[in-house]
């Protein structure tokens, strides 16, 4: 990420940016009574476990054929951000790289990866992205694995949850970040040549980092269960490492940011509740402990989360993500969970519920942060972050209704169906891969156009060039599109008025990133086939 992406942006906490946040809903009690009813009423099956692993449905959808493509295709994405020694390298142009990242402290970091255009491994995005990767495969593994996806979907999350393991040296210590981007923004230059120094940071008991290490502990529960059945021992080393650093987090309650104030530049965070609250919900998920329950409901529930004020999902804002994977307990039910937890959890429910509302271009609590062409849209910078985070939930939230035989969603006065929701996140997916005024794929390798000028060192420089740190900005100006195909990259998009420049020194718009990656693959994922998600995916 180059420069300053994110100072005046507020989702959590401390107010919101302009567009950052829908309308808020007023909530009280009759409100969700009335949508317990009808939830009934639809013929919620209240499930006896949910450690039982069932398909709610026994077939397997047809297949659509253009979204299989583009997954393959975004999947790659991650191969070229990879940092270390390479193994099944499926890009011709990437090389090892970053091979003593960590040295200096007896560490090996050298796996993970690169952020973005650049070559720093900024940890809490990074975190994100092994979280969204891992939900993806959770609810939508049997559809990767349909398009043969589902290995490079796997071994893709473990290079990083392999890096984060190594960041997490001791209970009470997480490196979150490796290279200074100031030194790094001052060069242009391959990662297989970089000469700049590699200096670690890191967030302890004195310097606390709640955000990122929380949000390192939900990417490492939500991967203990995509390697379960796979390879237990890894997973139970994962599920170690999340638990010790979700303690860490809660014990010692501070914003990374305001820890180690230099990071406010790149990713600053603005707030940690929604983390601790996301971090417990997938530990829950991956233990069955009713502690995690009550962390997010009696303890620290109406603390944290937001209810009844929807936020858009980012690698910032977990607060509606946390909102619809605790509805998936709430929707598919829980045997012996006390009216209190229920009551909360369905708070968790219809909070979710509004922000699905939102979302629906029909509604009559339709967000106006949308483009003429219905394209969701917040921020200029990496606007497609919030199109497809958006869409991946609602794809999400329509199967959780399908699965839970719950056929309509209310949104003040007027009635919806999955159907509804499908559709909406199909015309997200739609505009993203071509459907859109500019007619042109906002994913590098897929269709007949797409950008030729990725703000993207690797990817701009030729392989053969013999370019320093400084002298390589001749390839960041020059006229020439890039040499080497950034493949699987999904760009930060089209402005309000859906124009497009394709610079590589239009850093808003023409910068991919490896959490935009996740949540493309994540959407694309559910939208392969039509069968529905599973009732568990313990």
């Amino acid at each position: 990420m180059e420069g300053k992406q994110v100072d005046d942006i507020k989702y959590k906490d401390g107010g919101q940016a302009e567009g950052a946040k829908f309308k808020r809903w007023g909530w009280c009690l009759l409100v969700l009574l009335i949508g317990a009813m009808v939830a009934a009423a639809a013929g919620l099956t209240v499930w006896k476990s949910l450690n039982h692993f069932k398909k709610s449905s026994a077939h397997h959808g047809i297949i659509t054929q253009k979204y299989a493509d583009a997954l393959e295709v975004a999947l790659q994405f991650f191969d070229v951000q990879k940092s270390g020694k390479l193994e099944n390298n499926r890009i011709p142009w990437r090389g090892n790289s970053a091979l003593q990242d960590g040295r200096q402290q007896g560490l090996d970091l050298s796996k993970g990866m690169y952020d973005a255009g650049d070559l720093i491994k900024f940890g809490f995005p990074m975190a994100f992205t092994a979280t969204m990767l891992s939900w993806a495969i959770l609810e939508y593994g049997d559809h990767m694995n349909t398009v043969k996806q589902l290995g490079h979907a796997q071994e893709s999350l473990k290079w990083i949850t392999d890096y984060l393991i190594n960041a997490h040296p001791s209970p009470d210590v997480l490196y979150f970040q490796v290279g200074d981007p100031d030194i790094d923004h001052n060069c242009w230059q391959r990662p297989e040549t970089m000469t700049e120094e590699r200096p670690l940071l890191q967030v302890n008991a004195s310097f606390p980092g709640t955000d990122v290490a929380a949000e390192t502990a939900a990417a490492m529960a939500s991967a203990s269960l995509v390697f379960k059945k796979i390879n237990s021992t890894y997973s139970n080393l994962l599920l170690t490492h999340a638990q010790q650093l979700f303690n860490f987090a809660d014990t010692y309650r501070g914003s990374y940011s305001v820890s180690i104030p230099q990071v406010q530049k790149f990713y600053n965070s603005t707030g940690y509740g929604d983390e601790l609250l996301w971090a417990a919900a997938w530990l829950y998920h991956a233990t069955r402990d009713e502690l995690y329950l009550r962390y997010v409901t009696e303890m620290n529930g109406e603390e944290f989360s937001d209810w009844g004020s929807p936020t858009w999902f980012s690698w910032d804002d977990k607060h509606v993500g946390s909102q619809v994977l605790l509805s998936r307990i709430n929707m598919f039910g829980l045997e012996g969970m006390s009216t209190e937890e229920n009551l909360e959890l369905q708070m968790y429910r219809e909070t979710a519920e509004a922000f699905m509302c939102g979302l629906l271009p029909d509604s009559p609590t339709a967000t106006s942060s949308r483009t003429k062409n219905a394209l969701i849209w917040v921020l200029r910078w990496n606007a497609l972050q919030y199109s497809v985070a958006s869409a991946f939930l609602a794809v999400l939230f329509s199967d959780y209704m399908v699965a839970s035989h719950i056929t309509t969603l209310y949104c003040s006065g007027k009635f919806f169906t999955p159907a509804d929701l499908r559709n909406f996140a199909i015309s997200q997916a739609d505009y993203v891969l071509g459907k859109n005024p500019m007619e042109m794929s906002f994913v590098v390798g897929y269709g007949g156009d797409y950008p030729q000028y990725v703000h993207h060192r690797g990817s701009s420089i030729p392989v053969d060039a013999k370019t320093g740190c400084e002298d390589g900005f001749q390839w960041l100006h020059s006229s020439n599109p890039n040499p080497n195909l950034a493949v699987g990259a999904l760009v930060g998009g089209p402005f309000f008025n859906e124009t497009y420049n394709d610079s590589r020194e239009n850093i808003v718009q023409a910068e991919p990133t490896t959490y935009n990656s996740a949540l493309i693959v994540g959407l694309l994922s559910g939208l392969v086939s039509t069968s529905s998600v599973g009732q568990s995916f313990t």
